[in-house]
């Protein structure tokens, strides 16, 4: 069965839609997802599933979510290839010095096309955006809590849902990801 790396969008953001990581996995084995396993307290779920369509899985999972938390959230779904390629293209790699803890992954639940991306690219901010496929990597050279490239405007450039994960998530969820696979 392959091995899917879910990424919910706002969950537990801020004091506000709550989620407990026992009822998400809860919630994922009742729908026949294998060997669930989360990643701290923001929405990141690696699984098996016998599933091959991810965009109908995707819609799936978002129907359930609302039904059970009474709320919906986009639901973005990597396999563990595309994630290794997510990593393998990060276009700040090379640089010398560069903090990790200040790049972070927008991933888009779909492809935003080429005008969008070339729109995003062109937004005026001290952080360094780079866009490959569905993926938006952004550098913040001053970190994060000090940023005025809200999401809200990649968001509404973008026209397709995004979740933001940091660098060392990103990592994180591979390892795990690729754990479950090595086992099997």
């Amino acid at each position: 069965m392959p091995v899917v790396i879910c990424l919910l969008r706002g969950v537990n953001v801020g004091g506000h839609n709550k989620v407990k990581m026992e009822a998400l996995r809860a919630l994922y084995e009742s729908l026949q997802l294998r060997d669930v396993q989360t990643y701290i307290q923001s929405g990141n779920i690696v699984f098996r599933t016998k599933e091959r369509d991810l965009a109908k899985l995707a819609v799936r999972l978002e129907d359930a979510f609302e039904k059970a938390f009474q709320f919906r959230c986009a639901v973005v779904l990597r396999t563990c290839a595309e994630l290794r390629e997510t990593i393998a293209r990060n276009p700040f790699a090379a640089r010398i010095g560069l903090d990790p803890s200040r790049i972070l992954v927008d991933f888009c639940a779909g492809d935003p096309g080429a005008e969008a991306r070339d729109r995003v690219l062109a937004i005026q901010s001290e952080e360094e955006l780079r866009m490959h496929g569905r993926e938006l990597y952004i550098y913040f050279p001053e970190g994060m809590a000090r940023t005025k490239l809200w999401p809200a405007v990649i968001d509404r450039t973008l026209k397709t849902p995004a979740t933001g994960r940091n660098w060392n998530t990103v990592l994180k969820l591979l390892e795990m990801a690729e754990a479950l696979e090595a086992a099997g």
